[in-house]
């Protein structure tokens, strides 16, 4: 026969099982459940069984001899009356009720799941249980889990929502260009007045039919230049629907699989701006003198071609990206000073160093440069004149000394300290002993005695410093 709620039983348990030992019975029911639990007619608990000590760690043992409904939370208590009635209705079907046992381990309490079974006559019943404290912690991971993903949810859908808001509102014209396909796929309104199409004629269309034919593949370089660079400088192209001219520029970004261009429309009003940038980077790109931009980071943005000359580079490829102390100055010294004083000043003039060419060359140079850090590209400005030879204090003679401090911080860079200290000793002494001999209107003995030298040390002295005279007597 079937069960309506308890699935398949046995068809002929009589016949099968036979005639069942108690001893059997229990270890049957107690391998079946995790807990047993024998209840007489009165709903006290007698006997107790647990197929693992979990169980048993939290004290159910002390529960024979309590009624069961006093074992149970409130809520569940219920539940419990439900379970003992049923039982004792032969012809009720076999039900199963999730109950809470009371713990002191656990605050929420132990869930189990119990069927009831009356044996006998008199009155007993066999309740087996099974522990869903494993299912319930599966359950509340799960619904952490979806409570985490809906606040992850709504914060992407607020996240969505702002940054649409500030795509339509914003006053720059700005277009969504698939990188593959190479067409429209967002503008907002500003692009669209500008473009003078409404979205639905500009959605879905080919980006680069948006320009004439010569400023289309002026367009697609740029792209191009983008694709693989992540970002692209601007370019001018003319808009095939008015004619007129626009700043283009472009940078890369991916979402999900997929990647997109970003792209920024400004009017130029007529080309004026335009065509005057590009003259003032004709006269640039012209300069003799070097000149140089970087980002805060003195990593090197464009150089023009004066500048290159001096690092022994063949393009600006060479040199973009990277940190302009690599060429400049001495390494981790002069450019930090250079940047400081921007820093503390907005800009320095004539500022003293070298710039070492990729093959050795060194270069004397000043520098004028200026920061701008406030606009919309940061950056540093830096204006390189080689002022070669011509400037340069006439070199030494061989043996020759320094005369002065500006010869001696002239070798800084170029000497090693050891050999820069050695060299201001020598300076030191010469100019006390000329400062001797003409106190004592050359008397060298007097000098000498001034010095706290003796004679001889002296003229051993005169002599390596070049100003001992044809005739070494002392003349008292």
């Amino acid at each position: 026969m079937f069960a309506r709620e308890a699935g398949i039983v046995f068809r002929a348990p009589k016949r099968t099982l036979g005639d069942l030992e108690a001893e059997t019975a229990a270890k049957l029911i107690a391998a079946a459940a995790d807990i047993a639990l024998i209840v007489d007619a009165k709903g006290i608990i007698r006997d107790v069984a647990f197929s693992n000590d979990d169980l048993a760690n939290e004290g159910f043992e002390k529960w024979v001899g309590q009624p069961w409904v006093e074992t149970v939370t409130v809520e569940s208590r219920t539940k419990i009356e439900e379970l003992i009635r049923d039982a004792a209705n032969a012809k009720a079907p076999l039900r199963w009720r999730q109950v809470n046992h009371a713990s002191k381990k656990t605050p929420a309490g132990i869930p189990i799941r119990f069927a009831a079974v009356q044996i006998g006559n008199g009155g007993r019943l066999v309740a087996v249980g099974r522990d869903l404290r494993t299912v319930a912690a599966l359950q509340q991971r799960l619904v952490d889990a979806q409570q985490t993903m809906e606040r992850e949810y709504a914060r992407l859908r607020h996240a969505e929502t702002r940054y649409r808001l500030l795509f339509q509102i914003a006053s720059e014209p700005v277009i969504i260009v698939d990188a593959t396909s190479m067409k429209v796929v967002e503008a907002n309104p500003a692009a669209t007045e500008l473009l003078g199409r409404s979205a639905k004629r500009l959605l879905g269309r080919r980006f680069l039919e948006l320009f004439e034919p010569e400023s289309a593949k002026a367009v697609q370089a740029n792209l191009a230049a983008a694709r693989n660079a992540g970002q692209a400088d601007e370019i001018v192209a003319r808009l095939s629907e008015s004619g007129q001219e626009s700043m283009i520029s472009a940078s890369l970004f991916r979402q999900e699989n997929s990647a997109h261009f970003l792209i920024r429309l400004s009017s130029t009003d007529g080309g004026v701006a335009p065509r005057a940038n590009s003259k003032l980077l004709n006269v640039v790109e012209s300069l003799p003198d070097g000149f140089v931009v970087t980002d805060p980071e003195r990593r090197i943005l464009t150089a023009n071609p004066a500048f290159l000359d001096l690092a022994q580079l063949a393009t600006e490829e060479q040199a973009r990206g990277e940190p302009l102390d690599r060429w400049v100055g001495r390494p981790g010294v002069d450019v930090e000073a250079l940047v400081s004083n921007m820093r503390e000043h907005g800009s320095v003039r004539r500022f003293s160093t070298i710039v070492r060419g990729q093959y050795g060359s060194h270069e004397d140079v000043e520098i004028s440069a200026v920061s701008v850090l406030n606009g919309e590209y940061p950056c540093y400005g830096f204006t390189i004149r080689n002022f070669g030879r011509r400037d340069q204090p006439k070199p030494q003679p061989k043996g020759e000394l320094p005369r002065s401090v500006e010869q001696l911080t002239g070798l800084v860079g170029r000497v090693s300290l050891k050999e820069l200290v050695r060299e201001t000793t020598d300076v030191i002494e010469k100019l006390c002993i000329e400062a001797a001999l003409e106190l004592t209107k050359n008397n060298r003995a007097s000098a000498a005695e001034m010095l706290g030298l003796s004679r001889q040390s002296l003229y051993s002295k005169l002599h390596r410093f070049g100003l001992s005279g044809p005739d070494d007597d002392d003349d008292d």
